[in-house]
């Protein structure tokens, strides 16, 4: 991948010091530098509520990149954490994003030139709407270098928790910046092997004849973890695993699998026909829960610290969804996800109709198996793993493998129903360890 060498960037992230920018973004931040692939002059800004000093932020990003057992040698950690610098304020205080500002436009005089602006919002949702009116207010959505807009938003998931704060967080969102600017983060978009998808799907047309309800039988979305909350339990008891990751993974690797060919691979195209295959999915009515919707709680999710005693909070849910077009009619989609399980794994099985359909060898013990198995599992080896891609992508401006407005209520539309309703399904428990019946 070529070195961003004619775009000068400052990366501002709103909670740094938070378990997302712990695991992913720094770790991402270091890989691309390490590799060459970030401009030349970059700059990495923590927006914290901690009244911490630049060092005090430099240290602590040494720490993570020796506790996640990064390598790294001395000469190139002295230069990525010379770019590390913070800026102590409060979300909602007018003169902490003006301190903000300030500290942008002294690196832009650095530099001498006015630097591409992206805004990480690493942060709770309930944050957002905030953060949005200030940075607005405070004139940061307007900087401007040349040609185009040098701000650019990313927003990280859950997009507002239903239908109705979500559309209600994009009309906020778009009252203040551009279409252009807007980049909705859902990482899995930007996995390798899930843009391997489109490749085979699209790549060679002579697919497409079976890739309908008259050749499939049903797909299985699951994305199944071994891991609990990793000290993330009072955020995940007040989201609980469908918002976490059916609304947006699990319902993006089914638009992946099902939407329609955008006949050009470019971004508008793309979102596009991602968001009409979420728009057509059935919305499952009230009567329907029993038959279409099962979920569950581990037992050891009432152990954790933070979390309510008495947690009605699923951390296991299975839905059939339909989609009602003609490709897909009478096809069942089945969308699974849990955690504290017995597997790690996230996968995409479709699964054929015709017993004569063979996808795999013959041999003396070997049956055929009648699907493909689609494995998305993270980047090995030298390619940039989904954080790196989305952080280029976003300098780039593409926005191909970011969600779009329509996409994100598209999937509120089908999923807010059901947590409406959540108190009519049963709450099954399960021991960790357990592994769900395919």
């Amino acid at each position: 991948m070529a070195k961003i060498n004619s775009t000068p960037v400052s990366i501002v992230i709103f909670g740094i010091t938070g378990d997302l920018a712990r695991r992913k973004l720094i770790p991402a931040l270091w890989k691309l530098f390490i590799r060459g692939n970030l401009p030349d002059d970059f700059s990495i800004i923590g927006f914290i509520r901690k009244k911490w000093s630049d060092n005090d932020l430099k240290k602590y990003v040494e720490d993570i990149l020796k506790q996640e057992n990064i390598k790294t040698d001395a000469k190139n950690k002295g230069r990525f954490i010379k770019s590390i610098s913070c800026v102590f304020g409060d979300y909602r205080e007018e003169k902490s994003y003006k301190k903000l500002s300030d500290k942008l436009l002294e690196i832009d005089k650095n530099i001498g030139k006015c630097c591409l602006k992206l805004f990480h919002l690493a942060v709770p949702p309930e944050i957002y709407e905030v953060i949005f009116e200030q940075i607005h207010k405070s004139g940061l959505s307007d900087m401007r270098a040349g040609e185009g807009e040098r701000t650019r938003m990313l927003v990280e998931k859950p997009f507002g928790n239903n239908r109705r704060e979500a559309e209600k967080l994009d009309q906020r969102l778009k009252a203040f910046f551009k279409e252009e600017q807007i980049f909705l983060v859902d990482h899995y978009m930007g996995k390798e092997s899930m843009q391997n998808i489109l490749k085979f799907r699209f790549s060679d047309s002579s697919l497409e004849h079976l890739w309908n309800s008259s050749f499939i039988e049903k797909i299985n979305i699951r994305l199944r973890e071994s891991l609990g909350m990793e000290g993330r339990g009072d955020f995940y008891d007040q989201i609980g695993a469908l918002r976490d990751v059916g609304q947006n993974h699990i319902l993006q690797m089914l638009a992946f699998i099902a939407m329609e060919d955008p006949v050009v691979f470019e971004a508008e195209a793309m979102r596009r026909s991602r968001a009409k295959v979420l728009s057509e999915l059935h919305i499952i009515a009230k009567k329907e829960l029993m038959k279409f919707v099962r979920r569950g709680q581990c037992e050891d999710f009432l152990k954790e610290p933070f979390v309510n005693p008495a947690s009605k909070t699923e951390t296991y849910f299975r839905l059939e969804a339909r989609v009602e077009n003609k490709r897909w009619k009478g096809v069942q989609f089945f969308l699974e996800s849990g955690k504290y399980l017995g597997i790690s794994s996230v996968e995409i099985e479709v699964v054929f109709r015709k017993k004569n359909l063979r996808l795999g060898p013959r041999g003396e013990k070997l049956v055929s198996k009648n699907a493909i198995l689609f494995r998305i599992q993270p980047n090995g080896g030298g390619t940039p793993d989904a954080y790196e891609r989305v952080i280029l992508d976003c300098i780039a401006g593409d926005q191909t493998f970011f969600a779009s407005a329509e996409e994100v209520l598209a999937s509120w539309e089908f999923i807010t129903p059901i947590i409406e309703n959540w108190k009519d399904i049963p709450l099954e428990k399960y021991a960790r360890g357990w592994i769900p019946k395919k």
